[in-house]
């Protein structure tokens, strides 16, 4: 990465921080064309896509990432989120489950109690 793609990767982060992903993908547009084949930065890149609603490309994303570290429990944390908000449900458990057994965070957890719960409801 060259140092102005660093600082827009960094700028990025930033305005994620404050909640801001769409400002977030404009920097990360650069970083994208740059060094879109880091895991660090398609993972930033698909938390702004889930953040400004885009779950196709925010599934695309955490894909990339799982494809090139399949241990990444964030990684499939935030895939799971994704099927899940596009009411993709079983997907979303699977997903899910595999991110708790890695790293059984509460916020894991209670997402995988949520989709277990909407599949019992049948929704």
């Amino acid at each position: 990465m060259t140092d102005g793609t660093f600082e827009a990767f960094r700028k990025a982060e930033a305005l994620m921080a404050q909640r801001r992903p769409l400002d977030a993908l404009r920097e990360l547009k650069q970083v994208l064309a740059e060094a879109g084949e880091a895991p660090s930065v398609q993972l930033l890149a698909g938390r702004a896509y889930l953040g400004s609603a885009q779950l196709n490309r925010a599934e695309e994303a955490f894909r990339k990432v799982l494809d090139l570290d399949p241990s990444d429990h964030y990684a499939r944390f935030a895939l799971g989120r994704t099927l899940q908000r596009q009411g993709r449900l079983t997907e979303a458990l699977a997903q899910l489950r595999m991110a708790v057994a890695m790293h059984p965070s509460p916020e894991y957890q209670e997402a995988l109690g949520e989709v277990k719960a909407r599949l019992a409801l049948g929704n």
